[in-house]
């Protein structure tokens, strides 16, 4: 049952082939022959998901199930989850126990979905690699002394590893889309403002959004369906009509315009990434779609906008973290001001406190119109090229990442390096436009290549139009690492 998709579990589920127990106790049994080499999750609950499961048989067995009712979904930490641990991979918050559920938390307990556990991930979503996790590097399923990629590497590896039938990340410069493409699975970060951020703990507040995370472009949809919606709790929640993500996944693509930036095929792409995507781009000109060339000529821009806007933001974010309310308190201080400084001296680690630094240098008097303003001022170009881009074409098209995983440890030294792993990803974020990667073949020392799909504003089903299509050409997604 490991290898199926969503739909087939569904619908195994609904025939009583196997029940939701029986499901979430595999995937349990699984993950503890298996997390303690992968480091994928941090918390697990087996009472908790048990007690989902049984819910959901009954649920099951009166007729009134939904598509995810009785699937075991794994959680990314930065979801408050009520009853569980949520720890943002942090040592910040190595003792908070929810007391709410987060709104994609609420959407899958309605949709009768079993909460499998909390995936590790980068402290307070803050890497690129799952290196910087206070619980431990995760590793990638495909080969071991490698990274999944971040900040969701979590999730990606327990996906590829099928310690999950599905999982939720989130992307604030491309922590949903790189991972996968490093893990070899499909991912998607939403247009800005589709899935609610309350109960999210915030990095970034313009640029964070969950997204699903999955096997397939045909189990991103029903997860979509699942994740998206209004939330009057979140200001940045948008209020549209309910749609289903599902609804143009078997339509042709003749016709399609994909466009391809000249700037992600430039110097920095490695050969092997290029010649697997370039395979995927040849694909889709056999299923009928035509090839523009585009430019998006900030591109270079997006990763010195990205690295002043995100600190700044995650500076003010992460004030809140102070060893007053909750979290990691200094064992030992004099006054309430010592307090502070221990507490966050001792709480946050090496990656947190450097972007905490940089954006409160540039959010600070005399530098605030220098920096700050100044990368906002460009982040409106780099958009601004987005909208240009689409009047030429229908969706954008390049790799995700401008190499396969690399070792861990490789680029922990060097900070710029490690950032330079999102170049392809960043501009999405800044602009709010949906992005999504799916597997498109392998490259040096067999590990995954990620093929990166980008849509315009509200344009999901679209992507995910295009990316099922090509899955139903290739198999590269139903691929597994041997464990």
């Amino acid at each position: 049952m490991i290898n199926s998709s969503l739909t087939q579990l569904g619908a195994a589920l609904r025939t009583k082939k196997i029940s939701s127990v029986e499901l979430t106790q595999s995937y349990l049994d699984r993950i503890a022959r298996m997390n303690p080499e992968l480091n994928a999750y941090i918390t697990l609950n087996p009472e908790i998901s048990l007690a989902q499961a049984r819910a959901a048989d009954a649920r099951l067995a009166n007729g009134n199930a939904d598509p995810l009712t009785g699937i075991p979904v794994a959680q990314k930490d930065i979801f408050c989850a009520k009853g569980w641990l949520t720890t943002c991979g942090s040592k910040m918050l190595h003792n908070f126990v929810s007391p709410y559920d987060a709104h994609v938390i609420t959407q899958f307990n309605n949709a009768g979905a079993v909460n499998l556990g909390k995936t590790n991930m980068d402290e307070f979503a803050m890497g690129s690699s799952n290196e910087t996790s206070h619980y431990g590097t995760v590793k990638n399923p495909w080969d071991v002394s490698r990274v999944p990629g971040g900040s969701s590497g979590g999730t990606a590896a327990a996906v590829a590893a099928r310690l999950c039938a599905a999982a939720t990340g989130t992307d604030t410069g491309g922590s949903i889309r790189q991972p996968a493409a490093l893990c070899g699975i499909s991912g998607l970060k939403p247009t800005y403002g589709v899935v609610s951020r309350y109960g999210m703990i915030a990095f970034a507040s313009s640029l964070d959004q969950a997204g699903p995370m999955g096997r397939s472009a045909e189990d991103l949809a029903l997860l979509l369906n699942t994740m998206a919606g209004f939330d009057e709790r979140d200001s940045t929640s948008l209020q549209r009509e309910k749609e289903d993500y599902a609804r143009d996944l078997n339509k042709p693509l003749n016709g399609l315009r994909i466009g391809l930036p000249k700037e992600f095929f430039a110097e920095g792409l490695s050969g092997d990434v290029a010649k697997a995507v370039e395979a995927a781009i040849a694909e889709y000109r056999k299923l009928g779609a035509i090839i523009v060339d585009i430019s998006l000529p900030n591109t270079k821009l997006s990763i010195p906008v990205y690295y002043v806007l995100a600190p700044a933001e995650a500076s003010s974010n992460l004030s809140r973290f102070d060893g007053v309310r909750y979290g990691y308190r200094a064992p030992e201080y004099g006054d309430l001001a010592d307090m502070y400084e221990k507490s966050r001296a001792q709480g946050f680690g090496a990656e947190v406190k450097r972007r905490i630094m940089i954006g409160t240098y540039v959010l600070s008097h005399g530098y605030y119109d220098a920096y700050y303003l100044q990368a906002q001022k460009i982040r409106r170009l780099i958009a601004q090229d987005f909208t240009d881009a689409y009047k030429q074409c229908d969706v954008i098209m390049g790799p995700t990442s401008p190499s396969t995983a690399f070792k861990l440890g490789e680029k922990g030294d060097d900070p710029v390096q490690m950032y330079l792993s999102d170049i392809y990803t960043i501009a999405v974020n800044l602009a709010g436009l949906p992005g999504m990667s799916i597997p498109c073949g392998f490259g040096a020392n067999d590990m995954p290549v990620g093929l990166q799909i980008i849509g315009n504003y509200f344009d999901e089903a679209r992507m995910l139009n295009v990316a099922h299509q090509y899955q139903l050409a290739t198999d590269w997604h139903g691929r597994a690492p041997q464990l």
